[in-house]
């Protein structure tokens, strides 16, 4: 059988490696092969990847809203869009929790010109240049001439100094952040050049996928119990992780809905959170 991926290429279809994501969700193996058995009779040849996922979601769902809600990730760090903005966010985030302290959008001036900058994290002596490159499709990758205009900027701060955090500091590294997948060349080149890679899949032992499943730094968009426009309130008032809202039950009252709703939220919350200390 074959699957058709977004680009519209038809491959093989893998079932060991669609239930090695389905695992990854948290479901046992009793459940993953269960979820596979009943959707043994639902597929068919040339059925494309998005309708696969779907199915597969669904009946995730059935078992747990959090072992759906963690099969999503990726296309819930696609519904922190469309423009990107809330994406860097959680970016900056993804560096607090490593002790970093981090500021958004900053405008900074280079030798050449003036730069909009996504995040500033700071931790110690260490300044990090961050850019953000968020892309809306599933399967879109970041070619090489994205780090190629990123070293370019990193390049035009050589030398200058910033008043950040109450410290005059150096940039000290760059850093390229995507929820996409990687080229080759992209990495050969940054790899080349001493560019820090964060992207869906890479580094393998500290990809975007391992380190929010690591440290349950999943964004809301992540739950399964809220929609789109709930998603879009909660992100309003920078409530950007599953965390946020655990932490602050109060984002809850700018939701229409009941109380039974609110306590489904919240247990679904919980589970996804509290999994990886499982």
């Amino acid at each position: 059988m074959r699957v058709k991926k977004y680009s519209g290429e038809l491959v093989a279809f893998d079932v060991n490696r669609l239930k090695g994501s389905l695992s990854k969700s948290g479901a046992a193996p009793d459940v993953v092969n269960g979820v596979w058995d009943r959707m043994k009779t639902m597929v068919y040849d040339g059925m494309s990847t998005g309708e696969l996922y779907k199915l597969a979601f669904r009946l995730l769902k059935r078992e747990a809203d959090s072992f759906a809600a963690r099969y999503s990730l990726k296309r819930a760090l696609k519904d922190l869009g469309p423009a990107g903005y809330y994406f860097e966010q959680w970016v900056a985030r993804l560096f607090e929790h490593a002790h970093y302290q981090t500021l958004t959008s900053q405008l900074l001036v280079g030798n050449a010109v003036t730069h909009e900058v996504d995040v500033v994290a700071q931790k110690d002596d260490e300044l990090l240049l961050v850019e953000c490159k968020f892309r809306n499709t599933e399967d879109a990758k970041i070619t090489v001439t994205t780090p190629m205009y990123f070293l370019s900027r990193v390049k035009d701060f050589d030398s200058r100094e910033f008043s950040f955090f109450g410290r005059q500091l150096r940039f000290t590294a760059g850093w390229l952040v995507t929820n996409a997948y990687m080229t080759s060349d992209s990495i050969r080149f940054a790899q080349y050049y001493g560019l820090n890679l964060l992207a869906w899949d890479y580094p393998e032992d500290k990809s975007i996928k391992r380190r929010v499943d690591n440290a349950g730094l999943y964004p809301v968009t992540c739950l399964t119990t809220i929609n789109k426009t709930e998603k879009d309130q909660l992100l309003s008032r920078s409530c950007i992780l599953v965390k946020d809202l655990l932490a602050d039950k109060t984002h809850l009252e700018t939701l229409d809905c009941g109380p039974r709703k609110k306590r489904r939220i919240i247990q679904e919350a919980t589970e996804l959170v509290n999994h990886y200390n499982t």
